[in-house]
């Protein structure tokens, strides 16, 4: 095949560069440094699951401390109620 050959055979004037994939939506690509110890612990986690993905594992992690660091509802009535309370003494 020479080398003209290439031009006439295909035509890459319609290309884009960039990812394969599109992300879906509600998520962001990041770049984030993590210890290699965490990393390697996710890894095993998804291998010991039979595969997956150890990314959607950090993220899953990171959902759950954060609900768990979000006040429950009932907490937050009690607190306003008794400051409200406070507030008439």
């Amino acid at each position: 095949m020479k080398k003209n050959d290439m031009k006439e055979n295909y035509n890459f004037g319609y290309g884009k560069r960039g990812a394969i994939d599109p992300w879906p939506p509600g998520k962001t690509r990041i770049t984030i440094r993590l210890d290699d110890d965490i990393i390697e612990w996710f890894r095993e986690q998804a291998d010991a699951q039979g595969g997956g993905n150890y990314q959607t594992m950090i993220n899953a992690a990171l959902r759950n401390y954060i609900q768990s660091q979000q006040e429950p509802l009932e907490d937050i009535v009690r607190r306003v109620v008794s400051e409200e309370l406070s507030n008439f003494k």
